[in-house]
């Protein structure tokens, strides 16, 4: 069993004291919601430029933890990060490792996405509207505009995830 290295641990430590401010900045500020989810997911990318899955378990959720703590009044504006932005790193992670397909890969992950937002719609958004057409568009919606921009997000993820990969590599000079 690989130990983990003192690297690794700050790298975790980090990407979870990330996560927190990032999500609590974002819980506060509707406009700065968005910004939240992709910056933390880019936090937790820090753990994973060393392979240490063990860390980013821990850094996901001692981020989530303590940001729902934190934010406890915000429940809903911290879910769509539990339930898809905090875990995609670790899926492009894994799917480099075990080498599928990227179009097939793709698909896959968009259909999470779709389903992610189904969900959250349905919790958050679906109880308080009253308006039909809105119920009536909405599926469409999710799954056209938000495959597209699943398809945008992945590519940036990836790039991201190279741009982590090569400062934590400089940084730690090894």
């Amino acid at each position: 069993m690989k130990r983990i290295s003192a690297y690794e641990i700050a790298l975790s430590a980090l990407a979870c004291a990330f996560v927190v401010i990032f999500l609590t900045i974002g819980s506060y500020s509707e406009v700065l919601l968005f910004s939240g989810y992709l910056f933390s997911a880019v936090a937790l990318m820090l753990p994973l430029s060393k392979q240490s899955f063990k860390g980013y378990a821990l850094a996901y959720v001692g981020g989530c933890i303590l940001a729902l703590i934190f934010n406890s009044a915000r429940f809903w504006d911290i879910l769509p990060f539990i339930v898809f932005f905090g875990l995609h790193p670790l899926v492009n992670e894994l799917q480099l490792r075990v080498k599928i397909n990227t179009w097939v890969a793709c698909f896959i992950k968009a259909l999470w996405f779709d389903g992610a937002m189904y969900l959250i719609w349905r919790f958050v958004f679906g109880m308080s509207t009253t308006l039909d057409f809105v119920d009536k568009y909405a599926i469409p919606v999710i799954l056209i505009a938000g495959t597209l921009f699943f398809v945008f997000y992945d590519y940036a993820s990836y790039k991201c995830r190279g741009v982590v990969n090569n400062f934590v590599a400089r940084f730690l000079k090894k």
